[in-house]
């Protein structure tokens, strides 16, 4: 049996053994604002060890996301208890020379608190960091997420080391189940309760599947973890495999995360190297081997009986439950599904025990939960809080307030089959429940903040538009519902609704919601009637009033020329590309409203100011 101490020792030894530090973020979003060159700079200068004075090596170390998106590049020196922000190459030989050599902070590179404007100088003081309780992300943006001496520095695979060590089956399940982990996914399904009930069919061939095919707009929790912290993700579905008899498990991951790809095929061979995983893991008799399987990017694979379909090489289409995935899933064998998030915390349950874990949360929601915090925010990115913690406090502590200084107007909480709450919601305590009763759900955990010059009827459009995008199409509520649902939101948002619409709307959602056959269809109409039921108002100026109260709908706006201010220069003719501007030079034109698609092109162009927008 591996001593899994003794090769924790060693890898902390490693690390010491690196000198300083230096961690640059390398997840998706950094990478695009050019972390990789940032990463070879540093590398470059950090080659000149004679210059360092407290240290005789520089380390530079690419970690996963660090959550802070808004300000990539990212850059930590923890021993220096700094952050630097929106780091560019040209940067990184001033932090060098004058901070990492010199010991003066780079003031510039720091970040700025949006209330006061002033440089926060130490990581701990910056709220966004400050405010957070983090369990799933704890080691992402700082450890080297394609490092499994890392990974084991930091307790990883200990809580495997352990539960093969007790050889508890049952235990662990019980564990799990006093903890109150719920499905992170967006169901909240006690995670215990799924566990024993696939545990219940031990004795055949079983599989675990962790379902990471997160499609929600601007949702990328999963992608995080797995980038950043790949080895927590393979322990936790080693031990859940453990749990309920399975030798063998799927990840599936959308094939538009081809760096999330990339480090768990790595940290899979690594770890079936060490013996991690595969044949007779840490030396003992149980064996699990993993598979990741690439999804075409349909969201409704993350549907679990879609998403099975589509591992089984079939299209991802979902079935009628029961049989439920428990007893019969992937090939017809009983099939344990967990999102990323919810395995990422059975390690560290695992290993701090239950009560710990319950010990954060509310009533009926424990734990932390990951959010991807985005929209009219002062401080976009990933975030992760203990349940019940409120809006108010993630939107004006964490996320530093509303940009511009604007005035907060709504957030839709759960992606696209979420629900869209307002200012009286701003202190709702965010758990599985409370959510649900305001007509809004968890979801996979999708924040998008919107501001008082967000027109809701649009955002109710463009959500509808999505999913009905996605619909598989294969139950008829969800596919003909969803398209008959976006042709009266277009109508509406085209200035040419009737009052009669909003009756046919609602009545088209409940009929969606109550007869679809997977959780895509029953939560595509939230969106919808949740601003029906708080922003009505909006609705009926659209119908009523032909205006578009945001003056965000393009149809509703008018451009018009004051006669008295043109002097008949054709500019605004020669600009408009439909040819809507009529008159003749030297007198003043006119806009034909028919013709006219509001492009503004000649508002832009006229040098006198004589065109204005209603």
């Amino acid at each position: 049996m591996i001593d899994i101490i003794e090769e924790q020792n060693k890898a902390q030894e490693h690390i010491k053994q690196q000198g300083l530090r230096v961690l640059v973020c390398a997840g998706t979003g950094c990478v695009a604002n050019g972390s990789l060159k940032v990463i070879e700079k540093f590398k470059e200068l950090g080659a000149n060890v004679s210059a360092l004075t407290d240290y005789d090596k520089m380390t530079i170390v690419p970690t996963g996301c660090h959550g802070f998106c808004e300000q990539g590049v990212l850059v930590i020196i923890p021993d220096k208890h700094v952050t630097y922000v929106k780091v560019k190459v040209e940067d990184v030989e001033e932090i060098f020379e004058s901070h990492i050599k010199n010991g003066t902070p780079v003031e510039r590179l720091l970040y700025k608190d949006p209330k006061t404007n002033e440089a926060i100088h130490k990581n701990d003081d910056i709220n966004f960091y400050a405010k957070q309780t983090r369990t799933a992300l704890k080691n992402c943006g700082k450890i080297n997420a394609e490092s499994l001496e890392e990974a084991i520095s930091v307790r990883g695979y200990e809580a495997l080391a352990k539960v093969i060590t007790e050889n508890n089956p049952d235990n662990v399940i019980d564990t799990i189940t006093k903890s109150g982990l719920r499905g992170r996914g967006g169901g909240g399904f006690p995670t215990g309760m799924k566990w024993k009930f696939t545990a219940a069919n031990r004795g055949g061939k079983s599989y675990v599947v962790c379902n990471g095919d997160e499609g929600d707009p601007g949702a990328f929790m999963d992608r995080s973890v797995m980038e950043g912290d790949p080895h927590k993700l393979l322990e936790g579905m080693a031990i859940a495999a453990f749990a309920i008899g399975a030798d063998e498990g799927y990840i599936y991951v959308r094939a538009e995360y081809p760096l999330a790809i990339k480090r768990l095929r790595k940290a899979i061979a690594d770890a079936e190297e060490r013996h991690f995983l595969g044949e007779n893991i840490m030396g003992s008799d149980f064996s699990f081997t993993l598979h990741i399987k690439e999804g075409a990017g349909a969201f409704v694979c993350g549907e679990e009986t879609a998403l099975i379909a589509s591992i089984e090489g079939e299209r991802g289409m979902p079935r009628p439950k029961p049989p439920f995935p428990a007893n019969k899933g992937l090939f017809g064998r009983p099939t344990l599904i967990n999102n990323v998030e919810t395995l990422a915390n059975v390690p560290l349950i695992i290993l701090n025990g239950a009560d710990w874990f319950a010990s954060m949360g509310c009533d009926t929601s424990k734990g932390t939960k990951t959010f991807a915090l985005t929209g009219e925010v002062n401080n976009t990115g990933l975030i992760e809080v203990p349940m019940g913690t409120t809006l108010r406090q993630i939107i004006f502590d964490i996320g530093g307030g509303i940009r511009g200084g604007k005035k907060f107007k709504a957030v839709q909480i759960g992606g696209p089959s979420g629900g869209c709450l307002t200012e009286e919601h701003l202190d709702i305590s965010m758990d599985y429940d409370s959510l649900i009763k305001a007509g809004a759900m968890v979801g996979s955990g999708g924040l998008v903040v919107m501001a008082e010059d967000t027109c809701m009827v649009e955002v109710a459009r463009f959500f509808m538009n999505f999913t009905k995008n996605e619909s598989c199409g294969k139950c008829v509520p969800c596919r003909e519902g969803t398209k008959n649902m976006l042709k009266i939101l277009e109508k509406i948002v085209k200035g040419k609704g009737e009052m009669s619409d909003l009756d046919k709307l609602e009545e088209l959602a409940h009929t969606v919601k109550d007869g679809s056959l997977c959780g895509l269809g029953k939560t595509a109409p939230n969106p919808v009637l949740s601003t029906l039921k708080y922003f009505k108002d909006e609705y009926i100026a659209h119908i009523k009033d032909h205006k578009c109260p945001a003056g965000v709908c393009s149809a509703m706006k008018k451009i018009t020329i004051n006669a008295d201010l043109c002097k008949g220069c054709t500019k605004c003719a020669r600009t408009c590309p439909v040819g809507a501007i009529e008159g003749t030079v030297k007198n003043p034109h006119k806009i034909n409203q028919e013709k006219c698609i509001k492009c503004e092109a000649c508002l832009n162009a006229c040098p006198f100011k004589a065109i204005s927008k209603e």
